[in-house]
């Protein structure tokens, strides 16, 4: 039975993948999000339900002890979770699927999504990455310095993935999502599936 393809996206901290994510969805409404559970506590803009379902270091536990998640991790001082049930039950009804998450986690989703489509998102330089971790005026200049290693660390996984983005240019890396995600739907087989009453049209004698 056909289903929706799961896009795995990943991306150091500050490379912009969220912003890039907010655009391509905005311009396919066709395509869903994947909302994670987290920990963290929630930031000026933010809504439960929409950027993260924000939940008790309890409550988290206890649905990983439940199998509740896809994968789970703790990043930081915090833990990420993606609900299983979420994830199947988009691809089921033959929606797109856009998933924000680490290398690590990639790993795990992929090991039970075997045709997932992996977007790994990575800045033009290490200043540019430093200057725009800074512009968001939300943490020091220790929290900085961490991320800094962390995101050389992840950085090191590009390879894993099936698709490379620099986002040195925003409106360029943008289409070049938006193209990722068309080339993936005209794929052979998905086009002959959608379109199986033309190319019978074009082949009967």
């Amino acid at each position: 039975m056909a289903q929706g393809t799961l896009f795995i996206i990943s991306a150091p901290s500050g490379a912009g993948k969220t912003s890039l994510v907010r655009k391509l969805l905005a311009r396919m409404p066709e395509l869903s999000l994947s909302v994670s559970h987290t920990t963290r506590a929630m930031r000026p803009g933010e809504r439960d339900g929409v950027d993260y379902h924000f939940v008790a270091l309890a409550e988290f536990k206890a649905m990983a002890a439940a199998g509740a998640f896809l994968e789970h991790a703790q990043v930081f001082d915090n833990f990420y979770g993606t609900s299983k049930a979420g994830i199947e039950g988009q691809l089921a009804a033959r929606r797109d699927v856009l998933l924000e998450i680490d290398w690590q986690g990639a790993r795990q989703v992929r090991a039970a999504f075997p045709d997932a489509v992996g977007i790994f998102i990575l800045p033009p330089s290490r200043q540019a990455l430093a200057q725009r971790l800074r512009a968001r005026g939300q943490d020091g200049e220790e929290v900085i310095a961490r991320r800094m290693r962390d995101a050389v660390a992840e950085m090191s996984h590009y390879d894993e993935y099936d698709y490379l983005i620099i986002n040195d240019d925003f409106a360029r890396a943008e289409g070049d999502m938006e193209a990722v995600v068309r080339a993936r739907h005209l794929r052979q087989a998905e086009q002959a599936a959608r379109h199986s009453g033309i190319l019978k049209s074009l082949l009967e004698d």
